[in-house]
C-alpha cells in the first residue's frame, strides 16, 4: 500500500517547508518554501557551514544587512537543484509595513535570483499579509514577480490578496489552532477541537471555499502545521507545505488518505464577497483579535530571527 504521503500527492501538491535542502531530497516535494527561521536554523548547522563561508568570501566588506539576501539566495539555488518547481525566499520582515521598501526588496531578490540565470517564474517573493504587503504584492504581480503571502490567518487577509492579484497565499493552521488553544484554556477539548473541527484547519476550509466560490486564482498553500491529522483534514488543498518531520511521518505511515476539500460545498451560496479597501481591511483585520495578535507576533519572531542572522554573519 503506498504511504499516506504518496496518497497525499495525488489530492495535493506537497511542498517541503525547510532551508535544510539536503534533508528534502528523499521526499520529492515539487516546490520548498523557507523563511529567516529555517534559513537561520539551517545556517548554524556544520554542513552548511561552507556554503555560508563561500557568500561571505565572495563579498567581502559587504554591511550585513544587504548580506543577508545574498545567502537567502544561495540557500534558493541549491534548493531549485532538487525541487522541480518553485522556491519561496522571504523579504526582510522589518518592511512589512513599508510598501515601497518590500516592492524593492523583491525586485532585488529576483535580480540576484536572475543573474544566476534561474527564470523568474521560478520564485515566489514572501510577503507578510499585511496591507502594505499586499499593495506590494499586486505592484510586483504586474511585473511577474510572483508572490507568496504569509503569517495568513484570516479570511479578510485572503479576500485583499485575491483582490491584488497575489500568486499564492499560505494560511498558517498551527498558529490559529496554537491561539485558540490557549484563549479557551480548560474549556478546550481535543475531542471537539481536532481533526475536522480543528480552528485551523477550519480557517483554511473556509478561505478555500471563498477563492473556489468566486473563481479567484490565487494558489492556496496550508502552512504551519503541528500534526499529520492537521494536513489530511486539508488533503485537496492546491498546496500544503510541509516540515521535514511531519513529511517523515506520512512517508512512514500507511494511513488511508481520502480527499477532504472539495471546490463545490453545500455552504457556498451563503458566501459573500468581501469587498476591501484599506480603512474597511484595517478594521476588519482589527477586529479579529486572533488574526491581528500572530501577525504582529510572527512579525516580530522572523525580525528578531533575521537579526540573528546578521549576528551569525557578522
Amino acid at each position: 500500500m503506498p504511504s499516506a504521503l504518496e496518497q497525499l500527492k495525488a489530492f495535493t501538491t506537497v511542498v517541503a517547508d525547510t532551508g535544510d535542502f539536503e534533508r528534502m531530497r528523499q521526499f520529492l516535494p515539487q516546490d520548498a518554501t523557507t523563511n529567516p527561521s529555517l534559513i537561520l536554523k539551517a545556517a548554524q548547522q556544520s554542513n552548511y557551514q561552507a556554503l555560508v563561508d563561500q557568500v561571505k568570501a565572495a563579498h567581502p566588506g559587504m554591511k550585513t544587512a544587504e548580506l543577508v539576501d545574498y545567502i537567502l539566495v544561495a540557500f534558493g539555488l541549491e534548493i531549485l537543484k532538487i525541487v522541480p518547481g518553485r522556491v519561496s525566499t522571504e523579504v526582510d520582515a522589518r518592511l512589512s509595513f513599508d510598501t515601497a521598501g518590500t516592492i524593492a526588496k523583491g525586485k532585488h531578490l529576483i535580480s540576484l535570483y536572475e543573474s544566476h540565470g534561474i527564470k523568474r517564474e521560478r520564485i515566489l517573493i514572501k510577503l507578510a499579509g499585511t496591507w502594505e504587503g499586499i499593495e506590494a504584492a499586486k505592484a510586483l504581480e504586474t511585473e511577474g514577480i510572483h508572490c507568496n503571502m504569509t503569517l495568513l490567518f484570516s479570511l479578510v487577509q485572503a479576500a485583499a490578496c485575491g483582490a491584488a492579484n497575489a500568486k499564492l497565499i499560505s494560511p498558517f493552521v498551527g498558529r490559529i489552532t496554537d491561539w485558540f488553544k490557549v484563549k479557551l484554556g480548560s474549556q478546550w477539548s481535543d475531542a471537539s477541537h481536532t481533526g475536522a473541527n480543528d480552528p485551523g484547519v477550519l480557517s483554511v476550509k473556509r478561505i478555500y471555499q471563498y477563492y473556489k466560490h468566486f473563481g479567484i486564482k490565487t494558489e492556496i498553500m496550508g502552512a504551519s502545521f503541528r500534526n499529520t491529522s492537521q494536513i489530511l483534514e486539508l488533503a485537496g488543498c492546491d498546496l500544503l507545505t510541509i516540515s521535514p518531520e511531519l513529511l517523515a511521518e506520512l512517508q512512514k505511515s500507511d494511513q488511508l488518505v481520502s480527499r477532504k476539500l472539495l471546490e463545490k460545498s453545500e455552504s457556498s451560496a451563503e458566501i459573500a464577497m468581501l469587498k476591501l479597501d484599506e480603512s474597511s481591511f484595517r478594521l476588519e483585520l482589527n477586529n479579529d483579535a486572533m488574526a491581528t495578535e500572530k501577525l504582529a507576533e510572527g512579525i516580530r519572531n522572523f525580525c528578531i530571527d533575521t537579526e540573528k542572522l546578521e549576528s551569525l554573519l557578522s
